[in-house]
C-alpha cells in the first residue's frame, strides 16, 4: 500500500494495485460519519466496437453498457441487491455514462458488510434468456420516457447535431431496435471484457481506516479467480470536422422553447494533465463569458432572452469534446443572434485581468468546497483517473493559468463553423 500526500489540501490518499489488476484508492476523512464507495469500470455507451489483445474484434448493439448495468442488480437467489444494502443501513445506486459505469453505496454503519456486498454482486453476473428478454421491455419504457422529456431531447439533440459518426451521438440507453438485438451471450461477452478487475477501480472515502479497507478487499479478491487479460482496444470511426446539422428542431409540448447551442471539437488525442488543463481553462473561459455575474448574462436576462436556468458546460475527452450553452428562452433565433454578437465582441477585446482574477478565485473556491463532499470526491476522482489525471492535482494547474491562456482558448473554441443549435418547440 502506498500513501500519496497532498500537503496543501491536507489530504492523504492510499493506493494499492492488486495482482488481478484492480486498483484500490482510499481517502480517510477524519470526523466524517458517512462513507461513500464507488466500484467503477472504464466502460460506457461509446464502447460498442472493441478488441481484447489476442482475441477477435467485436461489435455489439448500442445501449448494451446501460443494459448490463441494469442486469447487474439481479442475483441468482432472487433477492434484490437494493434490499441487501437497505438491510445494512446503506443506500445504493448505479449509473452509466459515455465512458464509465459506476456502482456505489453510501452508509454510516456496517461498512465492511456493505463493501463486500458491493464487490460481490458486481463480480457475480447472472444473465438468462428470460431475464434479458424481460429487461428489454423495462428499458424500452425508459427509452420512451426520455424520448418524451424535452430537457433530455434538447440535450441529445445537440449532440446528434454536432456528431456524425462518433457513438457519443447515440443515446446512452440505445434505441428500442438496438436493445432488441441484445442476448445473454453478448452481455457476458461485454461483461467478461470490461468488468475484468484490470479495467476497474474501487474508491472509498469517509471515516474509514485505509489499511483495514485495503486488507478486506485483498481477502475478497483472493477468493476469486481471474485469468490475466490483454489490453482493450476501442475502435471509433473517423469523425468529420464539420457538424452534422447547424440547426436541429424537435417538436414537443413545452410552455417555452428549450435551447442549447454548442461548439464541436473533434479528437485531440490529449490525456492526463494536458487534457485536464484544457478542460479547466475552457470551463474558466465559459465562466468569464457567461457566468451569472457577468455583464452578458445580465444583458440577456434584462432582455428577457434567458431565465435563471441559463447555464453552460464543457465535456472534453481524447476522442471528442464540446461545449453546451443554453436554457429556456422566448426566442431561440434571437438568442443565437445576441450570443454571436456579444461573443464576437469578447473574442476581439478579450477578458480583463480583474475579471480573470475574480473568476479564477471563484473556481478555486468551488473546487476546495468539493473536498467536503464524499460523493463529489469519489465521482470526480474516478472520472479524472480514468482519463489518466489526478483530481487532487487540480489546484496547482488552476494557479498556473494566465489571462492569455483563457483569451487564447476563447479565440480557439468560439469557431462559428463548428456551431450547432438544438431547440425544442411546441408543435
Amino acid at each position: 500500500m502506498e500513501s500519496i500526500r497532498y500537503d496543501r489540501l491536507q489530504e492523504t490518499l492510499y493506493h494499492e494495485k492488486l495482482d488481478n489488476g484492480l486498483e484500490i484508492y482510499v481517502l480517510p476523512k477524519e470526523g466524517f460519519q458517512k462513507t461513500y464507495a464507488t466500484f467503477a469500470t472504464r466502460y460506457g455507451s461509446v464502447d460498442n466496437h472493441f478488441q481484447v489483445e489476442g482475441q477477435e474484434e467485436v461489435k455489439v448493439p448500442d445501449g448494451i453498457a446501460h443494459f448490463l448495468e441494469h442486469k447487474m442488480f439481479e442475483e441468482p437467489d432472487g433477492v434484490d441487491v437494493f434490499s441487501k444494502f437497505s438491510a445494512k443501513g446503506a443506500s445504493a445506486n448505479a449509473f452509466t455514462s459515455f465512458d464509465q459505469t459506476v456502482y456505489l453505496f453510501s452508509a454510516t454503519e456496517q461498512i465492511e458488510d456493505n463493501l463486500d456486498t458491493l464487490l460481490n454482486y458486481v463480480q457475480n453476473p447472472y444473465f438468462t434468456k428470460e431475464n434479458v428478454d424481460k429487461e428489454k421491455g423495462i428499458i424500452g419504457q425508459e427509452i420512451q420516457m426520455y424520448n418524451d422529456n424535452p430537457d433530455w431531447r434538447v440535450y441529445y439533440g445537440l449532440i446528434e447535431a454536432m456528431y456524425q459518426k462518433h457513438p457519443v451521438r447515440i443515446d446512452i440507453a440505445g434505441t428500442i431496435e438496438s436493445i432488441s438485438e441484445i442476448t445473454k451471450d453478448t452481455l457476458y461477452s461485454c461483461y467478461n471484457t470490461f468488468y475484468h478487475p484490470s479495467n476497474m477501480m474501487l474508491f472509498v472515502v469517509g471515516g474509514v481506516n485505509p489499511e483495514q479497507v485495503i486488507d478486506q478487499v485483498r481477502r475478497n479478491q483472493a477468493s476469486k479467480n481471474y485469468a490475466p487479460q490483454g489490453q482493450i482496444h476501442r475502435y471509433f470511426e473517423e469523425e468529420p470536422t464539420a457538424v452534422g446539422e447547424k440547426w436541429k428542431e424537435i417538436k414537443l409540448p413545452v410552455s417555452q422553447p428549450k435551447f442549447l447551442m454548442g461548439f464541436k471539437e473533434t479528437a485531440t488525442g490529449l490525456t492526463g494533465e494536458a487534457l485536464q488543463r484544457k478542460n479547466l481553462v475552457t470551463k474558466l473561459m465559459l465562466d468569464l463569458l457567461l457566468g451569472n455575474s457577468t455583464a452578458l448574462y445580465q444583458q440577456l436576462y434584462d432582455e428577457d432572452l434567458i431565465s435563471d436556468d441559463f447555464g453552460y458546460d464543457y465535456t472534453g475527452t481524447s476522442e471528442y469534446a464540446y461545449s453546451m450553452i443554453g436554457g429556456d428562452t422566448r426566442d431561440p433565433k434571437l438568442l443565437v443572434q445576441r450570443l454571436q454578437e456579444e461573443i464576437g465582441k469578447a473574442v476581439e477585446t478579450g477578458f480583463s485581468q480583474e475579471a480573470f482574477d475574480r473568476s479564477l478565485r471563484k473556481r478555486i473556491g468551488n473546487y476546495l468546497r468539493l473536498l467536503n463532499s464524499p460523493e463529489s470526491i469519489a465521482h470526480e476522482f474516478t472520472r479524472n483517473r480514468f482519463k489518466d489525471s489526478d483530481f487532487f492535482a487540480i489546484l496547482p494547474i488552476y494557479e498556473s493559468l494566465t489571462l492569455e491562456d483563457v483569451n487564447q482558448r476563447l479565440r480557439d473554441h468560439m469557431n462559428w463553423e463548428q456551431l450547432a443549435v438544438s431547440v425544442v418547440v411546441s408543435p
